[in-house]
């Protein structure tokens, strides 16, 4: 068992543990935000014909190599060919087609422009100037060529993927399914939020910091229930979250005082402790550990602490089990817009967001950075490190961090 290790052998060491879970069948409308379970080929060129990109006509470009103002160019109209339609005639030399913008260029012509540009009847065209073969011309192929990779597996789904796989034909996607996290909490003075707080008591605000925590990377949390500091109740819940769950999140009793029992109760679940504290501030008491191949990660019950601690050492494991390629989060340097003025014994996270007011990445945190603070998570989408051993860090300075 490692104690005390750094936040990024905590990491490392949760990463190497979490392995992805099973995949499943979705509908294309309810594949955004889902991670993609194979390697997207195109099957087919994107567009598969060659297409006007205007209103306009569809012409030989070599039948305009002399055209001006002066010495004009007038073209045949053969047909009308709109969105949709095939055209039924080739265009040969003097003459042109009425293209719609989407619709195939007929055989013949390799060259198109915009009816604003000319002057027309009903049976003719007349062109001003030269153009080049392509003009005006949207190529087979141009957007996605047959064979292409469009997305390794791995990919969360964003728009632009949904309507790259609908494009490639596909309405059924095979994704991974949405691992199942089952949240404990633990503490005999934490009561639920819909309950009345007597005096002494805390609401339960981890499980829904959690919940909320877990839905955004693309799991379902899945709230198991609250223990007091007693091991037997908090190992009763860890029995049902393995046998519910593709992971178990606990908040709270990690620590090493007299009622901190969840590492002792993780064992008696059958848990192996992997890890027992990590070198960082906030968020160093922690217990990781391992039940038949499924993480069973107890945090503290301290709000910040703990958001602090999963998203720098856990959050790249449940990423993992939920099929991500990339599960580590975007790293940046980015200027600290205010001081920061205690020492920094071991690495401390700050919890803030990144601006671009001024057109520089500065980074702003919260005023107060405690244990407790968990309204210093409200809007927090970066973390900065100061480095261990650090005195107070000034305004300006720049820092190392991570993208939530």
């Amino acid at each position: 068992m490692l104690e005390n290790a750094s936040w990024t052998e905590a990491r490392d060491l949760l990463l190497g543990l979490a392995k992805p879970v099973e995949t499943e069948a979705v509908p294309l409308d309810a594949c955004g935000g889902r991670v993609l379970a194979f390697d997207l080929k195109a099957g087919e060129d994107v567009p598969p014909f060659d297409r006007s990109a205007y209103d306009g006509y569809a012409f030989r470009a070599a039948d305009t190599e002399s055209a001006s103002r002066e010495n004009p160019v007038v073209l045949r109209i053969t047909e009308t060919v709109a969105a949709g339609q095939v055209p039924k005639l080739p265009v040969l030399p003097g003459e042109a087609a009425h293209v719609m913008t989407g619709a195939k260029i007929p055989d013949g012509a390799d060259a198109v422009i915009n009816f604003e540009r000319t002057e027309f009847t009903e049976a003719s065209v007349t062109l001003f100037e030269p153009y080049k073969s392509g003009s005006n011309i949207v190529k087979r192929g141009e957007d996605v060529q047959a064979g292409a990779l469009l997305a390794p597996c791995g990919t969360v789904i964003d728009a632009g993927l949904a309507g790259t796989l609908a494009a490639q034909g596909i309405p059924l996607v095979n994704v991974y399914r949405k691992p199942v996290v089952g949240l404990i909490s633990t503490g005999s003075e934490v009561v639920e939020a819909e309950e009345e707080q007597p005096l002494g008591k805390i609401r339960n605000a981890n499980r829904s910091t959690f919940t909320a925590l877990l839905t955004k990377e693309g799991c379902d949390a899945r709230y198991l229930g609250l223990a007091g500091d007693d091991a037997e109740s908090i190992r009763a819940l860890i029995e049902k979250g393995l046998a519910e769950c593709d992971a178990v999140i606990l908040t709270g009793g990690v620590s090493v005082g007299d009622w901190d029992v969840t590492p002792a109760a993780m064992e008696q679940a059958g848990a192996e402790i992997m890890l027992r504290g990590v070198k960082m501030k906030p968020g160093m008491a922690c217990a990781y550990g391992v039940a038949g191949g499924k993480l069973v990660l107890g945090l503290s019950g301290n709000p910040a602490s703990s958001f602090t601690n999963f998203c720098a050492c856990a959050l790249p494991a449940i990423r993992k089990l939920c099929g991500r390629k990339e599960p580590l989060p975007k790293a940046f340097q980015g200027a600290l817009a205010k001081g920061f003025r205690k020492k920094s014994p071991a690495d401390r996270f700050l919890r803030g967001r990144l601006s671009l007011d001024d057109g520089t990445v500065k980074f702003l945190s919260s005023t107060d950075q405690g244990n407790v603070v968990l309204s210093s998570t409200i809007g927090c989408d970066a973390f900065l490190l100061i480095p261990g051993g650090s005195g107070p860090v000034e305004a300006g300075t720049k820092l190392n961090g991570f993208l939530l």
